[in-house]
């Protein structure tokens, strides 16, 4: 039976790897070309070009088309280097054999075959670029003497080239032999090679020159195209410089208009938007400011009404039912116990009534603001939460304040200290909330401002997460009177709610 069930499952199992293995490049042809992992090359293009500025960008394919040009003039230029050797040391190779045929033919008849072999080269000391080799007619050189640039050999006019160079440069070696034979009888012969060394370092010093000319002239083009393309995509930059101040929200930007046309249209159009934004938010400002003080109007005529005329009500009530708990004494005792009772029940439910009643009123405005100076309020408010929230710490940090900077300012900043501490209480499960308050002078120019942080040592916050009804509330107050709320990370890990409000300018007054 083991034998079957392996014979059997040979084949399937044999079959799964090429089935995996299948689906598995169906995946990866399935799998997009474009979230494929990037490869080395594209990550080494990325860097070098996609992340560059518009200016390197420019610089950088300049440099190109230069190197690219550079190595075209140099392969131009090693071939017509090339052929001018070749040419210059044939028409050598060609002067210095008339001149060594014609110096044979002119040398006396009477003149002793050593002598006349020893007087062949010195008479040829002005051919150029080749060497003269005079040899006996057992072979044997009688002397040589090179011949190059018409000067003695200890006289070396240039520096040899490179290697490589000459390599490049040299054409084939050329050799040619002339016999020296007096009424028949072979004396000797005179070897002239071709030596292209000089008319090599000629070359190499020529292209070595232009070379250099050439490169301090890239150089200096270089330098201005760069200081060209700073002042052509000047307004590129500053175009970004006051789209980043947009995303501020600092509207009041404008842009220099350049003298490019097509740069001059981008600059009118920013300005434009930023006129129109700068416009929208004023109105957004005033509307702001208009709900707002209706709805602190309607607060305040709601809290009026219910201390007012519910308060007066509620203790009106409180006080019949004390008169009826009095008055059922003189009942008979089950019709005054039931009495006393019914009476207790409604003192009970007009205790919580006024409680809630006060509650109503310190969340629809504090009686107190405007009437007692804005750090005895929230000194007020922030002891009564430390009463209810025992276990956390609620340190307070005033600084130099005035009693009250008006009725919106203060209504304000009373708002954010209650809604900061109760979305600390609420969600950061805090040890310890701080307040800060201070009057200081800021920005540009320097103008006197209020300054609010309500800072908790909790859990945190994400400060990308999207606002609730209490922070956007917040906002729109302080927006509203000109200035910022901002929700931020401590230093601590917590979360800082930081308020920004400007003074008017006679706030010193």
């Amino acid at each position: 039976m083991t034998w079957v069930a392996t014979r059997n499952d040979g084949p399937a199992a044999a079959s799964e790897p090429r089935a995996f293995a299948a689906a598995a490049s169906t995946e990866a042809a399935a799998v997009p070309r474009s979230v494929r992992s990037p490869t080395l090359l594209s990550r080494l293009f990325d860097a070098a070009w996609h992340r560059r500025s518009i200016r390197a960008q420019l610089l950088l394919t300049v440099i190109l088309i230069e190197l690219v040009a550079a190595l075209v003039a140099g392969g131009v230029a090693v071939i017509k280097a090339k052929n001018a050797t070749r040419i210059e040391i044939d028409a050598s190779m060609n002067l210095a054999e008339v001149l060594v045929r014609e110096t044979i033919n002119l040398v006396p008849p009477d003149t002793p075959a050593d002598r006349f072999l020893e007087s062949l080269p010195l008479q040829q000391r002005f051919a150029r670029h080749v060497r003269i080799t005079v040899r006996d007619a057992a072979g044997e050189p009688v002397t040589t003497r090179p011949m190059e640039g018409g000067t003695q050999d200890h006289v070396r006019t240039r520096a040899p080239a490179p290697a490589w160079f000459a390599s490049l440069i040299s054409p084939l070696p050329d050799r040619r032999q002339v016999p020296v034979v007096r009424e028949g009888q072979r004396l000797g012969s005179v070897l002239i090679a071709g030596e292209p060394a000089d008319e090599i370092a000629e070359a190499w010093e020529n292209l070595t020159a232009l070379a250099t000319v050439a490169m301090l002239v890239n150089l200096a083009m270089i330098g201005i195209l760069y200081v060209l393309f700073g002042r052509v995509l000047g307004p590129l930059t500053a175009l970004g410089a006051g789209l980043l101040d947009l995303e501020r929200r600092s509207f009041g930007v404008r842009l220099p208009r350049p003298q490019a046309g097509e740069l001059a249209a981008i600059a009118d159009r920013f300005n434009a938007l930023a006129g129109a934004l700068e416009a929208t938010r004023a109105e957004n400002a005033a509307l702001y400011q208009r709900l707002i003080t209706t709805q602190d109007d309607e607060r305040r005529k709601t809290a009026r009404d219910l201390h007012d005329e519910v308060g007066p009500s509620l203790f009106g009530l409180k006080a019949n039912a004390g008169s009826i708990a009095a008055a059922a004494a003189a009942l008979p005792d089950a019709a005054a116990r039931a009495v006393e009772e019914r009476a207790r029940d409604i003192l009970g439910i007009v205790d919580r009534l006024q409680a809630v009643n006060r509650s109503l009123l310190v969340r629809l405005r504090p009686m107190a603001l405007g009437h007692v100076p804005l750090a005895d309020v929230l000194a007020d408010m922030i002891r009564e939460r430390a009463r209810q929230h025992p276990p956390i710490a609620f340190p307070f940090a005033l600084g130099k304040l005035r009693p009250s900077y008006g009725d919106a300012i203060d209504l304000t900043i009373y708002r954010c200290v209650q809604e900061g501490l109760t979305n600390a209480i609420r969600h950061a499960q805090a040890a310890s909330i701080r307040v800060n308050l201070d009057e200081a002078r800021g920005g540009e120019p320097a103008t006197p401002r209020i300054e609010l942080a309500v800072e908790d040592d909790g859990r945190g916050i994400d400060p990308q997460a999207p606002a609730g009804f209490g922070l956007r509330g917040m906002q729109e107050r302080v927006r509203a009177l000109g200035g910022e709320c901002a929700l931020e990370v401590a230093a601590g890990g917590g979360t800082r709610v930081r308020v920004v409000i400007p003074l008017p300018g006679n706030a010193e007054s």
